[in-house]
């Protein structure tokens, strides 16, 4: 801990050095983060008060779209601002924080993307069990392991990162404090922590993948036995749940499974990751899903 001390600051350099690209940033992270917030506490609020959605479904649905408010609540602001800043500088802590932050929500929303697909096998597999299986205290059960999870993830991270010792360079090639950059400027050998990193953040997106895309694979199959009407509504939730994990997980994928090497799109991948798609998501689940648009007409029309 003593020789993290040595630095105090970081200074990023940001998505680019440009004046004027960075007043096109401020403008468009701007716009993006007010939109994040505002559709998904849309979301979120509705679901709360609204009658007809009062399902395991919506109650997950709900948690995604608090997840992706607080997502990219610890990136956009400190974008915004320091698009406007000539020095970009965070202390160590605050860095420290945001690097903790940005992981415990990544790795909230890769579990509750699980657990809205084990869901949704067990509604279009098993639907006689559903009510049974899908109770109140089971899905409370399974965000309460998905929280806690989540939280041991990021403490791994941050023990890490705490073991080296950052005794000199302090700039980072990024608009935030990423793993990658951070082994960089690390004074000693970081191959072992990099693998222990890679396991941890790598594994659990390569593993999650994997587990995600067979669920749907087995509710794919399943859905030779209903009919066409059911077919087409079971079909219309699994294509929003899947183009939602596709968009999370391949710039996931990308950035933590591989050596701790940088390259020029990493920047791009990371807004993507971290801004782009908590906007997305609520997009995709209220435009493909008829009782969420009339909820949210109905709810929002008494309320006017």
């Amino acid at each position: 801990m003593e020789l993290n001390n040595s630095v105090t600051e970081f200074i990023l350099l940001g998505l680019t050095q440009d004046a004027l690209k960075e007043k096109f940033v401020f403008v468009v992270v701007l716009f993006l983060y007010l939109a994040t917030l505002l559709a998904n506490s849309f979301i979120v609020i509705t679901i709360r008060y609204s009658r007809m959605l009062g399902g395991p479904l919506y109650f997950f649905l709900s948690h995604l779209s608090f997840v992706d408010a607080c997502l990219a609540t610890t990136i956009g602001p400190r974008l915004v601002v320091d698009a406007l800043s000539k020095k970009k500088v965070i202390s160590f802590n605050a860095c420290m924080t945001q690097l903790f932050s940005a992981h415990f929500f990544g790795c909230l929303e890769i579990l509750v993307l699980i657990v809205m697909s084990f869901d949704r096998y067990v509604a279009i597999c098993k639907p006689l069990r559903y009510t049974t299986i899908m109770n109140q205290r089971a899905c409370s059960t399974m965000m309460y392991l998905a929280w806690v999870g989540s939280c041991i993830h990021s403490l791994i991270q941050i023990i890490l990162i705490l073991q080296l010792p950052f005794c000199g360079p302090n700039v980072i090639d990024h608009y935030i404090c990423e793993l990658h950059p951070l082994l960089q400027l690390a004074c000693t050998d970081t191959y072992t922590i990099n693998l222990l990193i890679v396991f941890n953040s790598g594994a659990i997106c390569m593993i999650s993948f994997i587990i995600l895309i067979i669920s749907y694979i087995f509710i794919l199959h399943s859905l030779r036995n209903k009919s066409a009407e059911g077919r087409k509504k079971a079909l219309s939730t699994c294509t929003s749940h899947i183009i939602v994990v596709i968009l999370f997980f391949v710039p996931c994928i990308f950035t933590y499974t591989r050596p701790p090497i940088t390259f020029p799109v990493d920047k791009t991948v990371a807004v993507f990751f971290t801004i782009g798609t908590p906007l997305l998501n609520p997009l995709i689940y209220t435009l493909r899903n008829a009782d969420v648009k009339n909820a949210m007409r109905k709810q929002w029309c008494k309320q006017i």
